[in-house]
């Protein structure tokens, strides 16, 4: 369940956990799976798209 709560917290559809340790390098490395996340759905969708038309 924890994985579910990342992404949540990656798209935006919950807050983030005030008691998660603050460190500027996971900061980066969750910007960069924000990133790499947002991509994946994008060439879902692209993929999705081609296959219907």
């Amino acid at each position: 369940m924890g994985v579910l709560k990342q992404i949540a917290e990656y798209l935006y559809l919950r807050k983030k956990d005030p008691g998660r340790p603050k460190d500027k390098w996971i900061g980066y490395m969750h910007g960069i799976n924000r990133i790499s996340l947002f991509i994946f759905i994008l060439c879902l969708v692209i993929l999705a798209i081609k296959l219907l038309a």
